[in-house]
């Protein structure tokens, strides 16, 4: 449930409103080429961001665009990347949540948020990433990084060929954290679009959700307590994530997903001049995109579809195939009555035994000579072997 009071739903309203006025030319617009800008030069916002643009992660349909190539410092958006990664080991078991994670002498020396750690203290690594994602501790964060790659600067390698297989263009990694770069240093460099595209991973991993949703949680056996810096966890119906970055030339960064009746949509807006600004204005672009847009069920698991498939040898000749998943695609509003295709990728006939479940093709939802969504066909239940007369019989 949504929290807020009168006062700020009132201010929500005003700013949603104040946003359509200011995004609706942008809605459906072709995306801009490559722009380049630095955080030194920031321009005059006729809107309250330098870049934004609204996702759907399942298509990659990009929905709004407002100069999201541009090239702009994610802060401690940065963080994304070692969620990803993190995520990424979880799940091919390189990596459990209860890991222990040591805390270095660099590491406890980080500066900006941090949970205070001291050199050669240990937490795991579920503590660990619940400091990074919800606090945005950047102690935890290079420990992490360290765990992982030895060093930091050796992880940082690794977020540039994550970035680089994700075909993240207008993204390099200088730092695991996204602090202001020093006397010497290079700024990490991303951009909205980049931001969505790496939000369109994250969100494919619960551990990442379950993280990024927490409102606030204890560390250090509750001796500290983690707020979240995503207000929008507590004032947007439905958000469950994602990241904030800020520090001066960056402006206020974030990358917010929310999901509402069985559609995901991701928000990236960077260099606000203000934290309200930047969450009003991610708030407003959800709100246009679940407005606008809805996800329309072509097939629902366990139905069955049209097409029948013969069996071969079997004890029955032939079977009706049902969704092995639900099937959705993502349209506007009023866009149903242009068409889409839907097409059944099943061969002639399939040879017993046949287990229940067994995928027997694919459906695949096609517009504009494009596959748009996909879904698996199953066999609804398991088919024997027939006898020798009935497989004599089946090739007749």
């Amino acid at each position: 449930m949504m929290r807020t009071g009168g006062r700020l739903a009132a201010w929500g309203i005003c700013a949603f409103v104040a946003a359509i006025m200011w995004n609706a030319a942008a809605w459906g617009r072709a995306r801009h080429p490559h722009v380049s800008a630095t955080a030194e030069d920031r321009p005059a916002l006729s809107q309250p961001y330098v870049a934004a643009c609204v996702m759907e992660p399942v298509s990659g349909t990009v929905i709004f665009d407002h100069d999201m190539h541009k090239p702009w410092p994610p802060a401690s958006m940065t963080k994304m990347m070692l969620m990803l990664i993190v995520a990424q080991k979880l799940h091919d078991g390189s990596l459990r949540l209860d890991d222990r994670i040591p805390t270095s002498e660099y590491a406890a020396r980080m500066g900006g948020s941090q949970v205070y750690l001291k050199p050669g203290e240990t937490f795991s690594l579920d503590d660990m990433m619940k400091a990074v994602v919800v606090h945005s501790a950047n102690d935890a964060t290079v420990a992490v990084a360290e765990y992982i790659a030895g060093s930091a600067a050796a992880f940082v390698q690794i977020m540039n060929e994550q970035a680089r297989k994700l075909g993240m263009h207008d993204t390099h990694y200088y730092s695991v954290h996204g602090l202001p770069p020093g006397p010497g240093q290079q700024p990490d460099i991303t951009s909205a679009y980049d931001s969505a595209l790496l939000a369109r991973e994250l969100v494919k991993y619960p551990d990442v959700l379950r993280w990024s949703s927490i409102d606030s949680t204890g560390f250090r056996n509750n001796t500290f307590v983690l707020r979240n810096t995503n207000h929008l966890i507590r004032t947007y119906a439905g958000c469950d994530g994602l990241k904030t970055g800020f520090y001066d030339r960056a402006g206020f960064n974030v990358t917010a997903t929310a999901r509402r009746n069985g559609l995901r949509l991701i928000a990236v807006v960077m260099g606000s001049p203000s934290k309200r600004a930047n969450f009003d204005a991610a708030a407003s672009l959800l709100s246009q995109g679940f407005f606008n847009y809805y996800n329309y069920a072509v097939g629902t698991k366990g139905a069955p579809v049209k097409q029948v498939v013969a069996v071969s040898g079997g004890t029955v000749g032939e079977l009706r195939p049902v969704w092995g998943q639900d099937l959705s695609v993502f349209l506007k509003h009023g866009d149903e009555k242009q068409g889409f295709t839907l097409s059944y990728d099943l061969p002639a006939s399939v040879s017993a035994p046949i287990k229940a479940g067994q995928q027997v093709g694919t459906g695949r939802v096609v517009i504009d000579g494009r596959t748009v969504a996909s879904a698996p066909l199953i066999a609804p239940a398991a088919v024997a072997r027939g006898s020798l007369w009935q497989r004599f019989a089946s090739r007749l």
